[in-house]
């Protein structure tokens, strides 16, 4: 059996990389949905669709947070 000894193959790795893409993916929505309200002026249901999807993805991502902190995978800072 392989054993991955790197940094980028650990679990609170993997963790952070997800979570940073699933911002990226929020952000990337978020502004499609600004462009289609400059492009379409409310004509199409695009807008409705990028909402959707932004929604969807923001609450997977809530989910993936709790589901990475209760395995211990993600820390909380303490100041």
């Amino acid at each position: 059996m392989l054993e991955c000894r790197l940094i980028f193959c650990s679990a609170p790795f993997m963790c952070k990389i997800l979570i940073v893409i699933n911002l990226l993916l929020i952000l990337i929505s978020l502004f499609s949905g600004v462009f289609f309200l400059v492009k379409d002026d409310g004509k199409t249901n695009r807008i409705v669709k990028s909402l959707t999807i932004r929604v969807s993805l923001s609450v997977c991502l809530i989910i993936l947070m709790v589901i990475c902190y209760t395995t211990g995978n993600l820390q909380p800072n303490h100041l």
